[in-house]
């Protein structure tokens, strides 16, 4: 008897619209699990099953794993998790949910939400924007902050066993995956491991080793009332769960730039790493390349498994699905792995330095810019106005007095970001740093900055007219820049110095300004 029909009954009971005072029952199946979708309500069981990576063969292991998935998963969506309810036999022999009889399966019961409101599902319709995007890496951020350290680390020693498992499983799909470039990623993989040993190591004793998601991908975010809501945390192994912080964020960056959403990938890297305002993770993105490698390596062999998981009872509806999604599945699986294959080998990082007068447009350019700034997902991008909200310990809307603007605080504002840049580049990603640069001593700092690690560097300085830079100053709201109508005519009397960057004119739309920076940077 297989798992399956050892739980029949449980599953008929659960799929019964009697069992739910009627509502129509939805059922959805995964290797691990048997949802059922009904009312306001979801049940989810724990299949009789053991694979190398979960045990969920008795009664017992099922309770407690769905324990572990209340107590894991609450702190993220406390509003979706309800209770651990038992599927009861009772004394006349009939099934109950939540009876008075003896349990027979247990399930994790939760508030049902809307299934077309994940994010999986908005990306397919092409409505994740990047004020989603800025929305869930600050949800991201919040959970990461919350995250706990684990009792016992095997980090990063299990990245070594990660990568021999998806050397082995890999190679089990020789139609899909070359066994050539199969063996060319591992190699790329452990060495780019050996490389970084030193620097994960020291990301564990700060602290930045936690027990995350583990999952984090689009289809286990939802919408809520308007805001990206986590579920679906690994419970049933705490060290798959368990690593460096930017390896959780990865699973996220890679699914949006596996979907060709590479500009909102950009965004919720920036936006991160603007909410920990961690040093290390600077010096951690080092290790982002073989991450994004890591997971969409788990990814391509995780869907290829996909063909042979349909049941083996309904062989009908075997052939059916191997003709209908057969390909699509393969595709999917070999795209996973042509991007495992891309992204553990990234190009040289690059620091594009923009200035110009207030009003000119830098950081619209900077942030459409910073996508198309290798190495994935594009550059890191340091603003002067933010850098100095935070140097005074304030949100970045919040406006300063004048004396923040003088100028030692500016000196120190163009030091820090000179450091920064430069600690993002000696981790081999890219940087956009944007200021004003009205001095030769700013543009040199910054240039040198790039020196200072081998940095490919390209300055350019944005130009328009008093008129545009006063309008555009005059409508902005919520942004950082305390910049207003005077400051920008006051910033006309400035003597610039010698200016050997590459002078984009910048009166007209953002696209148009984009344009010529990308031509700009084409012709380095």
């Amino acid at each position: 008897m297989t798992a399956s029909d050892s739980q029949a009954d449980i599953f008929a009971f659960l799929g019964d619209p009697a069992t739910h005072g009627g509502a129509e029952v939805k059922r959805i199946d995964t290797h691990a699990a048997a949802v059922f979708l009904a009312g306001p309500r979801v049940y989810k069981v724990k299949r009789a099953v053991r694979y190398p990576f979960l045990d969920f063969s008795t009664l017992e292991k099922r309770k407690a794993a769905c324990d572990a998935e209340l107590v894991v998963n609450r702190p993220y969506a406390p509003q979706l998790y309800r209770r651990v309810v038992p599927i009861t036999r009772e004394r006349d022999g009939a099934l109950a949910l939540d009876g008075a009889g003896t349990p027979v399966e247990w399930a994790v019961e939760m508030t049902r939400f809307d299934e077309s409101a994940t994010l999986d599902r908005l990306a397919e319709r092409g409505a994740i924007d990047l004020a989603r995007a800025d929305a869930l890496a600050r949800v991201v951020a919040a959970a990461h902050a919350r995250a706990l350290a684990p009792a016992t680390q095997a980090w990063p020693a299990s990245l070594a066993d990660y990568i021999s498992q998806n050397d082995a499983e890999l190679r089990q799909h020789p139609d899909l995956f070359a066994p050539a470039q199969v063996e060319a990623l591992t190699q790329a993989s452990r060495a780019a491991l050996q490389r970084l040993e030193p620097l994960l190591c020291a990301r564990s004793r700060a602290g930045l080793v936690r027990r995350g998601h583990g999952d984090l991908h689009l289809g286990n975010i939802v919408l809520i009332d308007g805001r990206p809501v986590i579920f679906d945390a690994i419970e049933f192994d705490e060290n798959i769960a368990t690593g460096d912080l930017l390896y959780d964020l990865a699973f996220l960056l890679m699914d949006l730039i596996d979907r060709g959403l590479d500009a909102a990938a950009n965004v919720v890297l920036n936006r991160y790493l603007a909410e920990t305002r961690r040093h290390d993770d600077l010096d951690g993105l080092a290790a982002l390349p073989l991450f994004l490698s890591l997971r969409a390596a788990i990814r391509a062999k995780v869907t290829a498994a996909k063909r042979d998981m349909t049941p083996k009872r309904d062989m009908t509806a075997k052939r059916e699905l191997a003709a209908s999604s057969g390909d699509a599945i393969a595709a999917a699986a070999r795209g996973y792995f042509a991007l495992a294959r891309r992204v553990i080998a990234p190009p040289a990082p690059a620091l594009v330095a923009i200035g110009g007068l207030s009003g000119t447009g830098k950081s619209a350019l900077a942030h459409a810019l910073a996508p198309f700034v290798a190495p994935m997902p594009g550059a890191v991008v340091l603003r002067s106005d933010v850098e100095r909200k935070r140097m005074f310990g304030v949100g970045e809307t919040e406006r300063l007095p004048p004396p923040a603007y003088g100028p030692q605080e500016t000196e120190r504002v163009y030091a820090a970001l000179a450091a920064k840049a430069g600690r993002v580049t000696a981790a081999g990603h890219s940087a956009i740093v944007d200021a004003v640069f009205a001095t030769e001593r700013e543009r040199e700092q910054i240039a040198a900055a790039a020196q200072s690690t081998g940095t490919a560097f390209r300055g350019l300085f944005l130009t328009a007219d008093l008129a545009v830079r006063v309008a555009r100053v005059e409508a902005r709201t919520h942004d950082a820049s305390d910049a207003t109508a005077d400051i920008v005519r006051a910033q006309d009397s400035y003597a610039l110095g010698a200016l050997d960057w590459t002078t984009i004119k910048a009166a007209g739309t953002p696209d148009e300004t984009l344009a010529a920076a990308r031509a700009a940077l084409a012709q380095a």
